[in-house]
């Protein structure tokens, strides 16, 4: 069975079409391209906005024309992570999507049901003959997963409704209030280059298989950051040994937990043999500290050639220390909402550019917005001690509970009355588009909730297909109790 053949047939047909389209954060013309056809084969009403984000309107089913206005939001793009051993070109490769038992899953990369399912939703809900609705709005908007552009650049007339139904929560039966605020912080070390030495040997560091996952939803399982395991043998190496080093990378986008990292470095080859027993050492520590959580941990090592240029010493060390050090994962939890991370930052990513500057990616989160900049500010005086350049992005802010909100009422009670079960109302660490929504549309009454999915923002990413046929049975039940009003 494929996955356009899974029940409700609509919805998955509509997702199967949306995983066809190659659709990376900062490349989305060929999604949006494939909406605005979408649209125009069916005759709906469609536009794009100044930021690019498409904007679909169905009017309402004969009889509810004077209901409030939903609009239903999701965003085009995708994270484009995959395994170091997969070759797929994320601008021309359609996902390659598979059934596996109950879960639908992509071979070696990530799925995009993040957000593709809340794009299929969209589309379902725009054409579906039965659907029960006042006036429609659909709006799918740009560059969410590096930054929420399209919801901080959305035009001031893009939508017209009261309500908002974001679509871009990964668990069943739970109605989303609320969200953190986060702000990136972005370091620069700018180095000199200085021939490596010929006496030394040079190996190729790497880790691989972690499960990494979402900055926002998964930093609390206390994974191991790649960025940092590498930090850390190449620190203790250089606290045995005189070394070089060459290169060292790790991790991809700012909002995903990295899975691999490697350094290229040498050290005098009088030393070569004790830093191989070394790392057998380490890599048992490493097993031992992450026993339970990081099943698939590879630490390898492997002869390099010996490159020509290296960095220079008091920068790498400078590098290595700050990485090293670098606070990482959950900062605080929140005295208001159980079990709900307040406060954290992600140290994702670390790139060497050109052939004099290493640049550090990092995302801080936080529900309180003097702790987000706190957070922010410490990862910037760390990295100063260290002699680099910091910068921040503007951020973006949180969405504040409303819990007196009309629609999350509405939202529950529809869950109960289907499924015969209470949904859980909670507030969630990572970030929504609501908080910018509000921002600009101060009238919006907005809940967040979908299906269930794992592993996003990494190739282990896998959507529930019972919990598809469950999300859009209560979208539609939703949007048919809107048109009662």
């Amino acid at each position: 069975m494929e996955v356009k053949d899974l029940k409700p047939e609509l919805i998955w047909k509509c997702f199967d079409e949306v995983t066809k389209v190659p659709r990376p954060s900062r490349h989305e013309e060929q999604i949006r391209e494939f909406l605005l056809k979408f649209a125009a084969d069916h005759n709906i009403e469609v536009k794009t906005d100044r930021a690019g984000n498409v904007i679909m309107k169905r009017p309402a089913t004969p009889g509810h024309e004077n209901a409030p206005t939903v609009v239903l939001q999701a965003h085009m793009d995708m994270v484009a992570e995959k395994n170091s051993d997969v070759k797929h070109d994320f601008l021309k490769d359609p996902i390659q999507t598979y059934i596996d038992g109950e879960w639908v899953k992509a071979r070696g990369t990530t799925l995009g049901a993040d957000n593709g399912i809340g794009v299929a939703a969209i589309m379902a809900a725009m054409i579906d003959p039965d659907l029960v609705h006042g006036p429609l709005e659909g709006l799918i908007t740009v560059n969410e997963e590096i930054g929420l552009e399209g919801a901080i650049n959305i035009g001031e007339d893009s939508i017209s409704g009261s309500i908002l139904l974001n679509l871009d929560s990964e668990d069943d039966g739970e109605i989303f209030v609320g969200c953190a605020g986060g702000i990136d912080t972005t370091i620069d070390f700018h180095y000199k280059r200085s021939f490596t030495p010929e006496n030394f040997k040079y190996l190729r560091v790497s880790v691989s298989g972690l499960l990494g996952g979402h900055s926002g939803g998964d930093i609390h399982l206390g994974r191991a950051n790649a960025n940092k395991v590498i930090a850390r043998f190449v620190w203790e190496c250089s606290q045995r040994w005189p070394i070089t080093v060459c290169s060292i990378e790790g991790g991809n986008l700012r909002n995903a937990i990295p899975r691999e990292a490697y350094a290229v470095f040498g050290v005098h080859a009088d030393h070569h043999e004790q830093l191989r027993e070394h790392l057998t050492n380490y890599y048992e520590e490493l097993l031992n500290e992450y026993k339970g959580v990081e099943p698939g941990m590879q630490l390898n090592i492997e002869e390099a050639e010996r490159p020509e240029y290296c960095i220079d010493s008091d920068t790498s060390l400078a590098l290595v220390r700050a990485i090293y050090s670098a606070p990482h994962g959950v900062i605080s939890m929140s005295r208001d909402l159980e079990n709900l991370v307040e406060t954290s930052t992600n140290l994702a990513a670390v790139k060497m550019e050109g052939d004099d500057m290493i640049r550090i990616t990092t995302s801080q989160r936080s529900s309180v917005e003097s702790r987000k900049n706190d957070i922010a500010g410490q990862v910037e005086a760390h990295f100063q001690l260290a002699g680099a350049k910091v910068s921040h992005s503007d951020g973006y802010p949180g969405w504040a509970p409303n819990m007196d909100s009309k629609i999350m009422k509405i939202t529950a009670d529809a869950y109960e009355e289907l499924f015969g079960v209470k949904p859980a109302v909670k507030a969630i660490h990572a970030g929504l588009e609501c908080g910018l929504f509000l921002d600009k549309f101060p009238h919006l009454d907005m809940v967040s909730f979908g299906p269930t999915m794992t592993g996003v923002h990494s190739p282990d990413e896998q959507l529930l297909i019972p919990t598809v046929d469950k999300f859009w049975r209560h979208l539609c039940k939703v949007l048919e109790k809107v048109a009662m009003l």
